[in-house]
């Protein structure tokens, strides 16, 4: 018998035709009056749409053959099986077998009614009909029954869903689900029973569903669903056998309905059983380049450590990992777990035997919207109809993600079109790779700083990099044209070209006060070494040209030495002479008039010629355009576990610079950094750095000029004002009785020679992580110093009655250090990143700051 709606299509499509054609029998009751005689012709009658042979291409029977019952009866049952018919029927005329097929409508639109939690673009991708598809009466109600699915997940277990219909010229209709969403069904409390170890709130916190609180409003996690059910039980399971509880069984999960039928009670009965510590850790191998007991000591189980379930798949995956590295691409493992109840041990035994050979059928790459599949596949260390990897798939992994394009890099194996065969497939999540970024800063000195740039690390999804950028702040204005190809003429090879231009203020940073003009183009080249190795070479040629601040004196002109005046102080009483002081100072340049035989000049004229200003004047000698010719490598040398973050492994870089080839320059510059990282806990990570530089003059006497020398601070060393640490020229200042009164900071000098240590710890913050925020403690020590004996200064600069002061040269490579915390914010604008700093040592000539702000906006 026909359930109600099947009767209801049978209605529908039977108004559009055979409605009133007399003599027809039913599907159901259909049958041959005379069984014997020979098939002379198959009429097909009522079809509209679909041809006659088709509908006979379905038939067990065709013209020649005999009216056999058991024969139709099957081409009855094939024909309502293909889904087109709604009903139909066989009639023997004479030699005739007469079919008469009612057909089923067609969908013209599938329309959704009182819905409002879950809108029509969802439950579209659930149900199965759609327009210009077969109305059917199974389909239908296989459709309401995911639409309830839908609801029951998020909630709502009072809904219905009503389909209807609205009949159509051309035997069309509209398929209507008419919904009812009724009222969200809650959960109104998690209980557990049988918990002695762990207090109900811990295992709430452990699963996913959460109890109906007024401030959950952004989630449906506490909408019930018996799906989360199955799933929290396996989580509890997770937490308490990862917590050494081995035994441990959840009996049941019930939910029981409210009285007033709006939310469940969810009662879990457990047992915990006692807890396990490992026995028992072996290794057990004949596979012959594979070492039972070095494998042994590569794992972190230890006899005695408590049991911990997820351990077992971390050493898996380091064994694998192990063999991989041996040569051995394909191992089965084996860990075979023997639990003593009585001494609450449980003792592993890790069988690892070589599997079967699996080669790599097909890569498929998803997920690249801007990126060019050859860059992701370039990054790839299988190809298609390699030996399957899992240690190279691993480290194809970590290129692909440092290229810094993805958000995410999964890759993941499906089995291929045979048993040794395997599809691997790569999918990504591409991220912004343009880069408009914004830095301010707050400094004792300086206030705010403002930096911008524009940059492209992906160019139309090729990997090029691209930057043109202009950077303005209160010390520079900064012009930089750069293009970098990754793959240089279809090579492993790096290549890249720079332009560039520089103008620098260091009027109050740099001992003079000084200006640098910089203007220059490089070239630069970079190849891999090895797996974990790079070289890059590189070619700078450039002009630069030093300014430095006037400085105005008044000087005899027949020597060129500073001209001075006498100054008699009365003390007071001018009546009095025995209390009158006499002293000589400078005869200031806005003298007017000025004496006979003198005149105003900069101190780098050449008419200026007083020894006891020699340091000054040498600055002055560098007060010149020079060109600089500089040829440079880079070594870097990284064994990180993960280039964006890293929980293992180390990384190192040398670079030299060599200035001499040629132009008017001569100088070597060495730099060295390294770091080695350690992820401590789930989401705590440690990392320490150290870096030095050093630069030497070749060839002359002349020492390093100023421009070219090293300065800290800001953003390289958190906690001091830019170019804040180092040699400073400074001042002193004295009472008329000797005393110390003061001291001013003047200018950096900069320095031949630095070091630095940093050491950071990136901690939770128990912040949701849909927020995006991160937060690193951080302690920054190090120095900047070394300076030639000829850029040693020091000089009385004023000598009275009232005092003096001296100007002179602070050099020394004093440790200096601070320590502070740093947050980081990836906001919908942008990544922003706030430093706050506490100075630990420094030197009572150094400028520091207390907070750091940056931030960049990615396109």
């Amino acid at each position: 018998m026909r359930s109600a709606f099947a009767a209801l299509i049978l209605s529908i499509a039977a108004s559009f035709n055979l409605a009133s054609v007399p003599g027809i029998a039913s599907g159901a009751n259909a049958q041959t009056a005379n069984p014997t005689g020979t098939i002379r012709s198959i009429v097909v009658e009522g079809n509209q749409r679909i041809e006659d042979r088709t509908v006979q291409s379905y038939l067990l029977v065709e013209p020649g053959d005999p009216f056999d019952r058991e024969r139709i009866d099957l081409s009855l049952k094939t024909l309502f099986a293909t889904g087109l018919f709604a009903d139909a029927s066989f009639e023997k005329s004479g030699q005739d077998l007469i079919v008469r097929v009612v057909e089923n409508p067609i969908i013209n639109r599938v329309i959704f009614e009182g819905n409002s939690a879950i809108d029509d673009e969802k439950m579209r991708e659930e149900i199965e009909v759609a327009p210009r598809g077969i109305f059917t009466a199974a389909r239908v109600q296989d459709d309401v029954q995911r639409i309830l699915e839908l609801y029951r997940q998020s909630g709502r277990f009072a809904a219905s869903v009503e389909p209807e219909y609205k009949p159509l010229e051309q035997n069309r209709v509209d398929l209507v689900f008419v919904i009812n969403e009724g009222p969200v069904t809650g959960v109104r409390s998690i209980n557990f029973i049988g918990n002695e170890s762990y207090s109900d709130r811990r295992l709430r916190s452990e699963i996913v569903t959460r109890q109906s609180r007024w401030w959950r409003f952004f989630s449906s996690n506490d909408n019930y669903d018996p799906g989360r059910l199955e799933y929290d039980r396996e989580l509890l399971r997770q937490f308490y056998q990862n917590n050494g509880y081995y035994d441990f069984r959840v009996v049941s999960a019930v939910a029981d309905l409210t009285p007033d039928q709006e939310d469940f009670y969810i009662t879990y009965t457990v047992e915990e059983g006692d807890q396990y510590t490992y026995g028992d850790v072996q290794v057990e191998t004949e596979l012959d380049k594979l070492n039972a007991s070095a494998l042994r000591g590569a794992l972190s189980i230890k006899e005695g450590d408590q049991f911990r379930g997820d351990q077992i798949e971390k050493a898996i995956d380091t064994l694998t990992y192990a063999a991989g590295v041996a040569g051995y691409a394909f191992v089965d493992i084996t860990p075979q777990l023997d639990a003593d109840p009585e001494a609450d041990t449980v003792s592993v035994t890790f069988a690892i035997d070589e599997g079967p050979r699996v080669y790599v059928e097909r890569i498929d790459i998803t997920g690249n919207t801007a990126t060019l599949d050859r860059v992701i596949r370039r990054e790839l260390r299988v190809a298609e109809g390699d030996a399957f990897n899992r240690v190279l798939l691993d480290r194809s992994r970590n290129r692909v993600r440092a290229l810094g394009y993805f958000k995410e890099v999964e890759i993941t194996e499906t089995p291929g079109s045979k048993p040794d065969r395997t599809v691997v497939e790569v999918n990504v999540e591409e991220q912004p790779t343009g880069e408009l970024s914004f830095a301010a800063g707050y400094s004792s000195v300086d206030s705010f700083l403002f930096d911008v740039s524009v940059s492209q690390r992906n160019l139309r999804g090729r990997g090029q990099t691209a930057i043109a950028r202009i950077s303005a702040s209160q010390r520079q204005q900064y012009v930089d044209i750069r293009f970098r190809e990754p793959r240089f003429l279809d090579r492993n090879l790096a290549a890249g070209i720079d332009l560039f231009q520089t103008r620098s203020d260091f009027s109050d940073i740099a001992f003079g006060g000084f200006e640098t003009n910089t203007i220059g183009a490089g070239v630069n080249f970079a190849f891999p070494l090895s797996e974990n190795t790079n070289l890059g070479l590189r070619y700078r040629l450039q002009s630069d040209e030093l300014d430095f601040a006037d400085e105005l004196y008044v000087i005899n002109d027949s020597d060129g030495t500073v001209a001075t005046q006498t100054i008699t102080d009365d003390g007071g009483t001018p009546d009095d002479p025995s209390d009158d002081v006499t002293f000589t100072q400078r005869i200031p340049p806005n003298t007017d008039p000025l004496p006979d035989g003198t005149s105003v000049v900069d101190i780098c004229s050449p008419a200026f010629q007083d020894p006891a200003y020699f340091n000054r004047q040498r600055n002055c000698r560098n007060e010149r355009a020079e060109i600089s010719s500089i040829i440079g490598y880079s070594f870097n040398w990284d064994r990180r576990n993960d280039p964006i973050e890293p929980t293992g492994g180390f990384d190192l870089s040398l670079s030299q610079d060599f200035a001499g080839v040629g132009g008017d320059v001569q100088f070597l510059r060495t730099e060295v950094s390294g770091a080695v990282y350690q992820g401590i806990f789930p989401g705590v990570r440690a990392s320490a750095r150290l870096q030095g530089g050093l630069i030497e003059p070749i060839g002359d006497n002349e020492g390093i000029r100023i421009n070219n020398r090293f300065f800290r601070g800001g953003s390289s060393f958190r906690g001091f004002d830019v170019a804040g640490l180092g040699p400073r020229v400074i001042r002193r200042n004295f009472d008329a009785d000797g005393n110390e009164v003061g001291i001013q900071r003047l200018n950096a000098l900069g320095g031949k020679a630095y070091y630095q240590g940093t050491l950071e710890l990136t901690v939770p913050n128990f912040l949701p992580e849909e927020y995006g925020i991160d937060t690193a403690l951080f302690a920054e020590a190090g120095s900047v110093g070394m300076l030639d004996e000829i850029d040693e200064y020091s000089f009385i600069e004023t000598a009275g009655a009232n005092g003096a002061s001296v100007v002179l040269t602070k050099s020394a490579m004093s440790l200096r250090a601070s320590a502070g915390l740093s947050v980081g914010w990836d906001s919908p604008f942008g990544p922003i990143r706030f430093d706050f700093s506490q100075i630990l040592r420094k030197e009572e000539y150094d400028r520091t700051e207390t907070f750091r702000f940056s931030t960049s906006t990615r396109f």
